[in-house]
């Protein structure tokens, strides 16, 4: 007798070839049979009129962390995501040291600090969600063991070992040679324990805490390389790397090809939003893969397939800290804030502060963001409305209207600018990219930037938009291009696709209404911090392992998800 049988679907199996009617039979976790024949089993979904899929795989998000506080990693699973890739940009959580007396794990203070300044994630989630209890990477992933909804695979990040190796000089120095061999060994460490391989930044924008850059970006280009060159003895290990921010000179594609010769497997890089006006210059970048192919390597840009409109909140502070000579502001504590928001000294300050000239000015034009979230009963009549109009209704400037609402919510007013929705000519420029053998879609963040930016929900998104509406590309190929094409760039065994014998992540959905609700905020953090959320529409089963994680919209007990470790889940790709 079957586990479950999932009948009368019309199954796309991930290939890109043309649908076909027939039955999906699951047994112990794995696919046992995609044939017509109905049998017993303990489960029957009718699938009539829906579609059968493999399972979406995410191969860039930050769910490290909320892995121990949310084990569902959600919303991602509402929205299709049966696999999932962590421990990106060089932030991860583990290892980390002992402390003088060797009782304790040390390091956990300047990586919680770290991750709340680079990746929007509030302190005290990281603080009361997340043990801190582990020192080697093995015992990290240890924890995680039989814990999760889905599958989740975790790369060894550059930041956290440079900081376990030189301390507090991480943030000061290049690394002598025995500082760089005693990285190279804990990567080892970690890649041994299951770790996909290793992850690094030189993104401008990533700064600590302290505001001081992130350790990685005080590595030259010699020790990137060498702890690249790592992988090279590990099977099934990858690269993922944020080289800079904006277009490519030759040291950005050299130093990529480079990594990725040197360790013989791919290299992806974060991130490139594409639309109608910057598409030639996303082609440019895509020019990284001709380097990297030159020099016996393979590069990859990550594309993220949606519109993103940031969303501000004084709470986090999270890009308002980009603001000039906010950054000292936006990181004091809940009071201060409030103070210095209800004192029309204090807001007259900052709001000159953040109209100099400066990239990030438009971030500061108060009077065209629009209030998303609020939390005090006399704020709701705002929610949806532009600063500028609820201003001039009240007599205010914009300024003195955002800070009220703000005050009055005690800082957790969600806000910001609305994302333009795609013209077909920016879905045309989009799906040319994405089609490209030099590019992949990824780059969801999801489990980073709470409150700041949102999407986790690409994969429902461009169905809905993409495939249905727009047209832009087939069913059968959007398939494709969010399953089997990230299972194999990252040699996951077995998976992003619907094969007799592979393990059985699968969803049904219903083509017709498929797409992502709409975003707002969840307050469900640990401390009572909110984030961006959204439930999947038409997403009505996914099952994971072979085992219903969600059922028509909302989790079931569930948590069959494995673990992901290099070697055992997955395999080295060819990169020829």
């Amino acid at each position: 007798m079957l586990d479950i049988q999932i009948r009368n679907g019309s199954v796309i199996d991930g290939t890109g070839n043309p649908r076909r009617q027939t039955h999906v039979g699951i047994k112990d976790g794995r696919i046992v049979s995609l044939d017509s024949h109905e049998v017993e089993a303990a489960q029957v979904i009718d699938a009539s009129g829906k579609v059968v899929s493999p399972g979406f795989v995410d191969i860039h998000t930050h769910f490290d962390a909320q892995a121990f506080w949310d084990p569902t990693l959600s919303p991602s699973p509402l929205h299709g995501v049966t696999s999932v890739i962590g421990g990106n940009c060089g932030f991860t959580i583990a290892p980390l040291g002992l402390s003088a007396d060797s009782k304790k794990a040390s390091d956990g203070e300047y990586l919680m600090r770290m991750l709340s300044r680079v990746e929007g994630m509030p302190l005290e989630p990281l603080r009361e969600g997340v043990p801190w209890d582990w020192t080697t990477y093995g015992e990290f992933l240890d924890r995680m063991e039989g814990t999760l909804s889905i599958n989740a695979g975790f790369m060894v990040g550059h930041s956290a070992i440079r900081r376990i190796v030189m301390g507090e000089d991480s943030v000061k120095r290049e690394a002598t040679p025995e500082e760089l061999e005693a990285q190279k060994a804990l990567l080892r460490d970690g890649i041994e324990a299951g770790g996909l391989g290793f992850s690094s930044s030189w993104a401008r924008t990533h700064n600590d805490a302290d505001g001081a850059m992130v350790p990685s970006r005080y590595a030259n280009r010699d020790e990137l390389v060498a702890l690249a060159e790592v992988c090279r003895d590990f099977e099934g290990t990858s690269l993922e790397l944020i080289p800079c921010i904006g277009p490519f000179e030759d040291w950005a594609l050299d130093l990529m090809a480079d990594m990725s010769a040197a360790a013989g497997r791919q290299l992806n890089w974060n991130v490139m939003l594409v639309n109608h006006g910057n598409h030639d210059d996303c082609v440019e970048k895509l020019r990284a893969g001709d380097v990297a192919k030159t020099k016996g390597g393979k590069v990859i840009a990550l594309t993220v397939p949606v519109n993103l409109g940031v969303r501000l909140c004084f709470a986090s502070g999270f890009g308002l800290d980009a603001l000039p000579d906010w950054e000292k502001y936006m990181f004091g504590t809940k009071e201060t804030k409030m103070e210095l928001l209800s004192d029309p000294e204090g807001r007259r300050h900052l709001d000159e502060l953040s109209q100099q000239p400066s990239p990030l000015r438009g971030m500061a034009d108060w009077p065209s963001k629009v209030i998303y979230d609020t939390v005090a009963p006399e704020n709701e009549q705002y929610q949806g409305r532009r600063v500028s109009e609820i201003a001039e209704e009240e007599g205010k400037t914009p300024w003195d209207a955002l800070c009220d609402i703000a005050v009055a919510d005690e800082l957790q007013t969600s806000f910001g600018t609305p994302a333009a929705r795609e013209s077909a000519e920016d879905w045309k420029a989009r799906i040319d990219v994405i089609r490209d053998s030099r590019a992949v879609i990824g780059a969801s963040d999801a489990g980073a930037h709470l409150d700041f930016l949102a999407s986790f929900n690409y994969a429902t998104y461009l169905l809905g938009r993409g495939v249905r509406e727009a047209g832009a590309l087939g069913l059968e190929e959007a398939i494709q291009l969010m399953t089997d094409e990230q299972a194999q760039l990252y040699g996951l065994r077995e998976r992003g696709r619907l094969e007799v014998g592979w393990h059985a992540d699968v969803i049904v959905f219903d083509e017709d209404t498929v797409d992502s609700e709409e975003i707002r905020m969840k307050y469900d953090v640990p401390g009572g911090s909110g984030r961006l959320f959204a439930k999947a529409n038409g997403m009505e089963h996914v099952i994971c392992n072979g085992q219903e994680i969600v059922r028509h919209g909302e989790f079931t007990d569930a948590r069959p998800g494995s673990v992901l470790r290099a070697g055992k889940h997955t395999y080295t790709p060819d990169i020829s």
